[in-house]
């Protein structure tokens, strides 16, 4: 249908072409739901854009363009968030697997009184003092990073950083301990 007229009498193209162009998109998108979003969407923008459009008009190849395109845009939508779900999937699954190994490996005798009072003395001497005292302070006295700074008389963010460089440090050093050291994380 090509219309010629300044009037488009857009109720009788929407009732003449809806279950059609819904037939091609849902050929596409597959989904019942997301084909009918997409025609409705392509009619909504043929209704607000129906003073613009230059006549004559060939509404069914406008049709077809607008729903074709609207799917491609739809399958490129749906495939990259396919892929981040994905990605995200497969690094939890790696995640649940190394600590599955973690505890697998882990020897229950680090955990005698001295043998872990043994390593974390050594860990703890082994950091900077300055980042050290601000490390105890954060997990022995349980005080807030802005608590340490007043005290301290340094920035929050110099806080932040010394006990980055502390976590950093501690990872490396108990890296054979991933338990004991995710313990000293959340404590």
């Amino acid at each position: 249908m090509i219309l010629e007229k300044q009037h488009i009498d857009f109720e009788q193209i929407y009732l003449s072409y809806f279950s059609k162009m819904k037939r091609f998109a849902q050929e596409y998108v597959l989904s019942d739901e997301d084909a009918e979003n997409i025609v409705q969407d392509v009619f909504l923008d043929f209704w607000e854009k129906k003073e613009l459009l230059p006549l004559p008009i060939n509404i069914l190849a406008y049709l077809f363009t607008s729903i074709k395109n609207r799917c491609i845009d739809f399958l490129r939508h749906k495939i990259v968030q396919k892929e981040v779900e994905d990605k995200m999937q497969e690094e939890y699954r790696l995640t649940l697997q190394m600590k599955y190994y973690s505890l697998g490996e882990l020897d229950e005798g680090i955990f005698e009184k001295d043998d872990v009072e043994q390593l974390l003395s050594k860990v703890m001497n082994s950091l900077p003092e300055r980042c050290r005292e601000i490390f105890l302070k954060s997990k022995l006295e349980g005080k807030k990073q802005k608590e340490i700074a007043e005290e301290m008389n340094i920035s929050i963010n110099t806080v932040e950083t010394q006990m980055g460089i502390a976590y950093k440090k501690l990872r490396n050093e108990l890296k054979d301990y991933f338990p004991l050291f995710i313990f000293l994380y959340y404590l």
